[in-house]
């Protein structure tokens, strides 16, 4: 299977304190970083969930939020604390010592005064558990998501391969035509010059030099070379798993070669399949570098 770096997903689930969600999402990146947006009180969490996260991935921005919103109808028993209660006691007799005419706290003053009503404490370890669960749930799905996406990259690229194939079939039978007109045109042109000049070159001479410079326009090596880095790409995004850093190297190894082809060009259609194959070439690039 090929993955895109690119996914989404997000699940939630009601429990009785409240309501747990996760998001995950992610875009291409050079290598894996993975970022968490979770509840202070959730922070100790974070091990763990990203241990689960590095797992499930190699590549990519991952982003991961997790939320909780309390239920206030749930049962969480309320407490007093006496502690701070009697320091408020202490601190209003100070007060009206010296400002009698001062108002006394009201119960309605001591239940606001911040940290008098305490709640008890959540079940941390009840919610590690529940989180981590949603967590797997979260990354199961984008990873499904990915998948998908992966699937229509593979395809996409797979397109354009056998685009490729077909303009590397097209020129290659026509190459040892091409090599023996250019040595033709060259002879010619050869022969003319020396008609004028007093000493003529040997012929073996000629035929030296004729298949040097033909030997410049013989893309044969180029072309074969094409077809093995093309099988290769066939091969690897048949193989599946981390392919993206494979296919980027063989998308600069397809693109040299096509650049060759170009610059040894003999005729017009050689040229003409060198441009399509570096845009064919420069559109799997780009679809190259969302594959993790």
């Amino acid at each position: 299977m090929i993955y895109s770096m690119t996914g989404y997903a997000a699940v939630s689930e009601e429990l009785p304190l409240g309501t747990l969600s996760v998001e995950v999402r992610s875009v291409n990146h050079r290598y894996l970083d993975v970022q968490f947006r979770l509840p202070d009180e959730f922070r100790s969490f974070e091990p763990g969930l990203r241990e689960m996260t590095a797992a499930r991935l190699t590549r990519g921005k991952v982003e991961c939020r997790i939320g909780f919103q309390k239920n206030p109808a749930s049962d969480v028993a309320l407490q007093l604390n006496t502690v701070l209660l009697d320091q408020l006691v202490d601190l209003d007799q100070q007060v009206r010592r010296r400002l009698p005419q001062a108002a006394s706290l009201t119960v309605s003053d001591v239940v606001r005064w911040p940290g008098i009503v305490e709640a008890d404490a959540m079940p941390l370890e009840q919610l590690r558990e529940q989180a981590q669960a949603l967590m797997q749930r979260a990354l199961e799905e984008f990873t499904a998501s990915r998948a998908r996406e992966g699937d229509k990259l593979k395809t996409l690229l797979l397109e354009r391969v056998r685009r490729m194939e077909e303009l590397v079939d097209k020129v290659k039978p026509r190459i040892p035509q091409l090599v023996a007109a250019y040595q033709e045109r060259l002879a010619a042109r050869l022969r003319d010059a020396l008609k004028d000049v007093s000493a003529s070159l040997d012929e073996d001479r000629i035929r030296q030099e004729l298949v040097m410079f033909a030997s410049k326009v013989d893309v044969e090596e180029e072309l074969s070379r094409l077809v093995t880095h093309l099988a290769e790409t066939r091969r690897i995004l048949s193989s599946g798993g981390a392919a993206g850093k494979r296919l980027d190297f063989l998308m600069q190894e397809l693109n040299r070669e096509a650049n060759t082809l170009g610059s040894k060009s003999a005729d017009i259609d050689t040229s003409q399949a060198s441009v399509e194959l570096k845009v064919l070439i420069e559109q799997m690039r780009e679809q190259v570098q969302n594959i993790e």
